[in-house]
């Protein structure tokens, strides 16, 4: 049984959602596992109890938040010393439009801002949700999302996450740090 710290930023709830059902899926292999939102409380995290981390974040107009790139700068040095794992989540991950290798440039360039070099990564469609925007964004989202041949019906909200894939990369995490104990 290993002790799993999954570290998210999530700005409507997605990410917040995937997390949790991390959480859940390494919960049913027995494993511990601790969830925790970013924020200015994290800035002196301390790792050295958890066998193994992993971090998610959504992408908001081509950038994850810099709040945590900062965060895992400065947890570099923790996170090499254990299993560790990133998880990025948005529209050009999943969905009508979706376009992968945007998706694992945003990815990509996240690990090298940070120099963290995790053992397993993701990019996982996030949602559109329309009904929590502000009405400048839902106007921006709308121009974005039907460029790239989105849905743009405001009046509903859309959720392009592949659960399978989440529960996969969950207990692949997992497997790993069974493997390394």
């Amino acid at each position: 049984m290993a002790n799993i710290l999954i570290v998210y930023t999530s700005i409507e709830g997605q990410t917040a959602r995937i997390a949790e059902h991390m959480a859940q899926t390494l919960r049913e292999r027995g494993d511990r596992v601790e969830t925790l939102r970013a924020e200015g409380s994290c800035r002196d995290l301390d790792l050295s109890r958890f066998d193994g981390v992993i971090v998610g974040a959504s992408i908001h107009y081509g950038h994850h938040p810099a709040y945590l790139r900062a965060l895992v700068r400065r947890q570099r040095q923790q996170l090499a010393a254990r299993q560790s794992a990133f998880f990025s989540v948005s529209l050009s991950g999943g969905g009508p439009g979706a376009r992968p290798a945007s998706a694992q440039r945003y990815l990509d360039k996240f690990l090298r801002r940070t120099g963290w070099q995790p053992q397993l990564t993701a990019s996982i469609g996030g949602a559109l949700q329309y009904s929590k925007y502000a009405p400048w964004k839902k106007w921006i989202m709308t121009k974005i999302v039907g460029f790239a041949g989105g849905n743009t019906d405001t009046t509903r909200d859309y959720e392009y996450t592949d659960w399978q894939a989440v529960s996969n990369f969950a207990r692949a995490f997992g497997e790993r740090l069974t493997a390394r104990n």
